[in-house]
């Protein structure tokens, strides 16, 4: 990681439906096993952060969605690793029920009950925020 340092662009979608959001759990051979996290994905070069989101929910979850507004936007920095931009935009809308696909398993839940999750390193302040009140879906 000698020169500038690149970002690793990764794109989140908040599902939300009847107050509560879509969650999934990684798989147990997957980097940082059973950690609890956000549907989406890294967005690939020449691919804009709404179509990177919208293919990453039809991978991981099997459904076509409506990509909302961006939410929130923040860096975060695990050690070793290149620093990752975090892009989080509201879906209301999709066709297909969404089924674990990619995930060991997913959950609807209610916003303030999400940080007794163990959520990603990156995800766990946007969580408690989240929980608290404090961003507005």
């Amino acid at each position: 990681m000698s020169g500038t340092r690149r970002k690793i662009l990764v794109v989140a979608g908040l599902i939300v439906q009847d107050g509560l959001i879509l969650i999934g759990q990684r798989k147990n051979a997957d980097r940082h096993p059973l950690k609890w996290e956000f549907p989406g994905g890294k967005v690939e070069p020449g691919e804009n952060p709404r179509d990177a989101l919208a293919r990453e929910l039809r991978e991981e979850l099997g459904i076509e969605a409506v990509v909302g507004p961006e939410i929130i936007r923040y860096e975060h920095h695990y050690p070793k690793r290149f620093p990752i931009l975090l892009m989080f935009h509201r879906v209301d809308r999709y066709v297909g029920e969404p089924v674990p696909g990619e995930f060991q398993q997913i959950r609807w839940e209610r916003p303030e009950n999400l940080p007794s999750y163990d959520f990603l390193d990156g995800d766990v302040d946007f969580v408690r925020r989240l929980a608290r009140g404090q961003i507005r879906l």
